[in-house]
């Protein structure tokens, strides 16, 4: 499709089972590879960036099938891929690159790796610097810098701390501490200024010890691990609802309940939940929309007038960007601060929203790492460009509910990690 065309909507109301995280997915996908061990996967989100890990792993010999929708058993390799020369294509998902080049870069094989345009465009420099400090053998087949790359077997060694910076993207860390494992020794690595999406990194931690492998950090600026430390399959490990993704419907019950009618349920994520995401429900408070959480489950409407805030979303970079639609409906201008990793992201997210804020009305200033939105008296119809970029398609979905229509122009993007959204949407709206 080459757009879509989405009707006025004046009313959400409904209830939305989530997809699977696409944050756990990959690590899971991937640390179920390293593990000794079958693993059965369930609620496995199925989109374009679960693809690319998939493909990549089956030309790393790693074995897996799916057994049932949603459903996937992998025959992990009980450490390093033992396929030791391929050419692999990451497309551009973030997460599968960044923590496969770790994994590879301390495999001893020799690899390449490429993605689509726009990965050529996505910093990489912080985690290859990190790497070659382990004595891994990476170079730049393009720009320096970028990929293309280029993977030898290299001289590796952990036996100094590795220092990696953590102010880019918290997915170089997760690179490194998902791939050092590998090493079977002791390995400490030194994170090199603030830390952001500190939320993305407890996701690791936390799927790393269900695979067994312990990681030692005081604070949130050195990692310890322990040697003598192999990935052992849990068994079974159901993958979480997507919290990124219930954003856009939660905001919805928001902004539907803020005009007087309206309350959206999403289940598959709640008080429970493992993702950071999940304090978009507290983001949303402070909008002032009114939100009841269940251990699997969040609801959201509002019992008047939506307000503007001030807000450091360092936590919450993905979901923060659903919050710049909410901005549109609140009274008063919204500041989304810490958002810097969005110049990094599927396209430059600040750039981008900025550009398309402004078709729908509102008054939008940008900074290096912030947004200011002053809403407009009404939004307004807009042909809305997503930039190859899922979350630019779905949230400005959100702004019919303001009463007007709204044309998508490459609606497909979306299936990088919610194929169904438009048909999800589409069964709350009215």
């Amino acid at each position: 499709m080459e757009f879509l065309d989405l009707p006025a909507v004046h009313r959400a109301e409904g209830t939305i089972r989530l997809p699977g995280s696409k944050s756990i997915t990959i690590r899971a996908l991937l640390l179920a590879a390293l593990a000794e061990g079958k693993t059965r996967l369930e609620s496995v989100l199925e989109s374009d960036d679960t693809r690319v890990m998939l493909e990549a792993l089956r030309l790393l010999g790693v074995s897996w099938k799916k057994a049932a929708p949603e459903v996937y058993l992998v025959d992990g390799a009980a450490g390093p891929f033992p396929v030791k020369q391929a050419e692999l294509f990451v497309g551009n998902s973030g997460a599968s690159a960044r923590s496969l080049v770790a994994a590879l870069g301390l495999s001893r094989g020799n690899y390449g790796v490429d993605g689509v345009p726009r990965m050529r465009e996505r910093p990489i420099r912080d985690l290859v610097d990190a790497l070659r400090q382990a004595g891994a053998d990476i170079t730049y087949a393009g720009a320096d810098g970028f990929f293309p790359l280029r993977i030898g077997p290299g001289n590796i060694s952990v036996d100094e701390p590795l220092r990696v910076r953590g102010d880019v993207s918290s997915q170089f860390l997760t690179g490194l501490l998902q791939a050092l494992p590998l090493c079977g020794k002791p390995a400490v690595v030194e994170v090199v200024g603030e830390l952001i999406s500190r939320p993305y990194i407890e996701i690791t931690l936390n799927l790393m010890a269900r695979f067994g492998v312990k990681v030692e950090h005081q604070a949130w600026d050195a990692f310890r691990i322990p040697g003598g430390q192999g990935y052992q399959s849990p068994g079974t490990l159901p993958v979480e609802g997507d919290a990124s993704g219930a954003s856009y419907f939660l905001a919805a019950g928001a902004i539907s309940g803020s005009r007087g009618r309206g309350r959206v349920r999403v289940e598959g994520v709640g008080a429970r939940s493992i993702q950071g995401d999940v304090r978009f429900a507290d983001a949303l408070v402070q909008m002032g929309a009114s939100v009841t959480r269940g251990d699997q489950w969040l609801e959201a409407g509002a019992s008047g007038a939506l307000r503007g805030v001030n807000l450091d979303c360092v936590a919450i970079p993905d979901a923060a960007m659903t919050l710049a639609i909410v901005a549109l409906f609140a009274s008063g201008p919204t500041t989304l601060r810490g958002i810097g990793s969005w110049r990094v992201k599927e396209t430059d997210r600040i750039a981008a929203m900025a550009n398309e804020l402004r078709k729908v009305g509102a008054t939008v200033d940008e900074g290096p790492d912030w947004l200011r939105i002053a809403p407009p008296a009404q939004v307004r119809a807009a042909t809305i460009d997503t930039y190859d970029d899922h979350r630019m398609a779905m949230c400005f979905s959100l702004v019919t509910l303001g009463g007007v229509t709204m044309r998508i122009n490459d609606p497909n993007c979306v299936r990088k990690t919610y194929p169904n959204y438009f048909a999800e949407f589409k069964s709350i709206a009215g």
